[in-house]
């Protein structure tokens, strides 16, 4: 996209009034879209968006342009303007640019800006018609989207670094609503990775739909939930929201330094559970949060954050590792070029432990099961949080009863770590867009099926429900 020796001069005009360290990030994004609802393709859109962010640290102080000219006049204007803002003692830097090595790779076997427009559009269509076969008459409305993103990028810096990379992401959600008399409830599917159209043979757009659409139609019959304070069990297959809002952006670095994590201060310190381990790896294969590199150009690595109860580590960029004279641990990310990288999760989960997790429920003489999650909100600040239940059962003498509506886990992050009492050996993922200063990247976050010893529940209903038992 961009040849080195321009990328030198650019990075020679940006340190031109001082600064300790410039960087170059270079974007060519080529994205599809394909949405239906209500029976029918409603979107087919593709795009090419290219650009690049140009950078200047000086201190504890950014000066970031960017412009989608990449042209050498386009490129040297933005390096202008981030030199102007970026005044102080001129600094010794590196333009000789050597080619960074990933630690990991992956493999795509069939990228999606080689699939045709029409085997997209059938995928699609399956899902649709996937979903309204699970009840024709209850289910009323059914939204699916696909989307695929292919991100060629190249990022070099005054330190020598010379970095290029392609990420390839594929995803395909399904929502569907279902409805009995005056009852509406929603069920909602997705899958992605960062992996090509190979992703819907591991993910059938069928599977999908139909798990989206069974579980509205479910819910449906579903009684109100309990309220009150109750042991929980959360399933794997519930995935990591409650780890990523509750815990993990409370270990960013930059909030953590800014005194806004209630981690702040506490690594070496006992923050959770001695069966509770926490990792952010952004290396690994077939997750939607994965990458070789960050948007850095910082080899992504597994990183151990909370290690048998204790905090290790947080996730560093450069601006923030330098503030504490050590080295980035590659969760630099940003948006796009028009963005300056800020510390972020990648795949972020709770290490498996070695119970069975069956046993775990067997072991729970009542409570709640939860089995999806839903949105909700946290205070990274103080880790207070409210989560919205979209799938869970009540737990009578260790048996899986009824399924429940309406129910909402509240309390407090930190607290929630330190109160695990048993970890299973399984591991389920979601997949989500995480939002942040504006900005939104891709990411998983994953947990075993994990024994809660008390939390809050709120409900609509009274008491405690009765029903049938069933059985996983």
């Amino acid at each position: 996209m961009v040849d080195k020796q321009l990328l030198k001069e650019v990075l020679d005009l940006a340190l031109a009034n001082g600064g300790d360290f410039a960087d170059v990030f270079v974007e060519h994004k080529q994205a599809t879209g394909i949405g239906a609802e209500g029976g029918r393709i409603e979107r087919v859109h593709s795009g090419i968006d290219a650009g690049a962010g140009i950078r200047v640290l000086n201190g504890e102080s950014t000066a970031y342009a960017y412009t989608n000219d990449l042209s050498r006049e386009g490129l040297a204007e933005a390096a202008r303007v981030v030199s102007r803002a970026a005044k102080g003692a001129k600094k010794d830097y590196n333009l000789d640019l050597r080619r960074v090595e990933p630690l990991v790779n992956f493999t795509i076997r069939e990228r999606p800006d080689a699939v045709d427009t029409g085997r997209k559009v059938a995928a699609v269509e399956a899902a649709d018609r996937a979903a309204r076969a699970v009840d024709t008459q209850q289910i009323k409305q059914v939204m699916v989207g696909y989307g695929d993103v292919v991100q060629q990028v190249v990022i070099a810096n005054s330190a020598g670094d010379y970095v290029e990379d392609e990420r390839i992401r594929t995803r395909l959600m399904v929502q569907a609503v279902a409805a009995a008399g005056s009852v509406i409830q929603t069920g909602y599917e997705a899958a992605g990775s960062l992996s090509g159209f190979e992703l819907l043979e591991r993910f059938t757009p069928q599977s999908i739909a139909e798990t989206a659409a069974r579980r509205a139609v479910e819910m449906l019959q579903a009684k109100p939930a309990p309220a009150g304070k109750m042991p929980v069990v959360m399933a794997g297959e519930a995935g990591g929201t409650m780890v990523h809002e509750a815990c993990g952006h409370g270990l960013e670095a930059d909030l953590a330094q800014k005194k806004l994590s209630v981690y702040s201060g506490k690594q070496g310190q006992k923050v959770a559970a001695d069966v509770v381990t926490v990792i952010d790896d952004a290396g690994m294969a077939d997750r939607y949060g994965s990458y070789r590199f960050d948007d850095e150009g910082v080899p992504a690595r597994k990183v151990t954050l909370i290690e048998n109860g204790v905090l290790t580590d947080y996730m560093y960029d450069r601006l923030t590792a330098g503030k504490e004279g050590r080295a980035s641990n590659g969760h630099g990310r940003r948006e796009s070029y028009q963005h300056k990288p800020i510390p972020r999760m990648g795949n972020t989960y709770i290490a498996p432990g070695k119970a069975d997790p069956e046993r775990i429920i067997k072991e729970t003489k009542e409570g709640l099961l939860v089995k999806k999650m839903g949105g909700g909100q946290v205070n990274t600040t103080t880790g207070d949080f409210v989560f919205d239940v979209a799938e869970g059962y009540l737990i009578k003498d260790g048996q899986v009863g009824p399924m429940v509506r309406g129910a909402t886990l509240t309390g407090n992050g930190p607290e929630v770590l330190r109160i695990v009492e048993m970890v299973g050996s399984d591991l389920g993922f979601t997949i989500g867009t995480c939002g942040k200063d504006g900005q939104g990247v891709p990411v998983s976050d994953a947990q075993p099926t994990i024994a809660i010893k008390e939390l809050i529940v709120g409900g609509t209903g009274h008491g405690k429900a009765n029903g049938q038992i069933r059985r996983l």
